[in-house]
């Protein structure tokens, strides 16, 4: 019986330790990473991030004016020409990108000085590229400053049948009849005439002063280019039908690229045709 007793006391340690080495807690160094770490995945730009950038870029496509564009975004040309460096006489390519909303107050840094080249190697001849098709001719200068005060004539004869209003779409529609005269409201330069401007039908805007623009729009017949100078009272299109098959003028006024009433432009003659 001591003999047995005696056997398991020298056993029991054995036992003992090879329970504690199966039982050994892990063992972890400072720069291991825990395991419940999430796995880092590239951050890549959403939809609505997309959205909002290319809602403040506009690529020029053939046909655009800076006018054009100005009025399609409803900003004043200067700005969109501020923002993006262009000058006078306002000239842009077709595929260049423009910014038409206001940026932030981000200064843009300057252009990096040019390296200057490595000793006994002269520089290579400077080579001017290619000088791309630009989408429309300069315009002349308006015969008007703009300090000066305008003499504002209706575009055509017809009856008023949507006024300027804060809710709709601004300027006003005159009923009439296919093909009649649509004259210059004011005289001025043409800044565009074309139909590229979604909802205007053909078009034509013009440039009074730095600081008056008219539309005339759902025209039949563009009879002005861009670039042409026309006098208040020259016939410049043809009534045309809107979206709708009615024969109509839609006029506006815009200044410093927001829309005003014309009604407190335009005179107030029995040959209005205001109703």
């Amino acid at each position: 019986m001591y003999r047995a007793l005696g056997s398991c006391c020298l056993l029991a340690p054995l036992f003992l330790s090879a329970c504690s080495s199966s039982a050994r807690a892990p063992v972890t160094t400072r720069g291991d990473a825990p395991r419940d770490t999430p796995a880092v995945t590239e951050s890549r730009p959403t939809a609505s991030a997309a959205d909002a950038a290319s809602a403040t870029m506009h690529e020029v496509i053939k046909g655009d004016t800076l006018y054009s564009i100005a009025w399609r975004y409803g900003q004043d040309y200067r700005d969109i020409a501020r923002w993006n460096g262009i000058g006078d006489p306002y000239l842009i390519v077709p595929g260049r990108q423009l910014r038409v909303i206001a940026p932030a107050n981000v200064s843009v840094p300057p252009a990096p000085p040019r390296p200057a080249a490595a000793s006994g190697v002269p520089d290579a001849p400077a080579v001017a590229p290619p000088r791309p098709a630009l989408t429309s001719r300069p315009g002349a200068r308006t015969p008007i400053s703009s300090h000066g005060a305008i003499s504002w004539q209706w575009p055509t004869s017809g009856r008023v049948i949507k006024s300027d209003s804060p809710t709709a779409r601004k300027g006003l529609e005159i009923s009439g009849s296919q093909g009649q005269s649509v004259i210059a409201a004011a005289a001025g330069s043409v800044v565009y005439s074309g139909s590229g401007l979604l909802g205007y039908g053909r078009l034509i805007i013009l440039k009074h002063s730095e600081t008056f623009l008219s539309a005339y729009a759902y025209n039949e017949r563009l009879l002005v280019a861009e670039g042409d100078q026309v006098v208040t009272g020259q016939q410049i299109a043809t009534m045309g039908l809107d979206n709708s098959g009615q024969p109509v003028l839609h006029f506006e006024i815009r200044k410093d690229g927001r829309p005003v009433n014309p009604m407190e432009h335009l005179p107030r003659s029995p040959q209005s045709g205001r109703s």
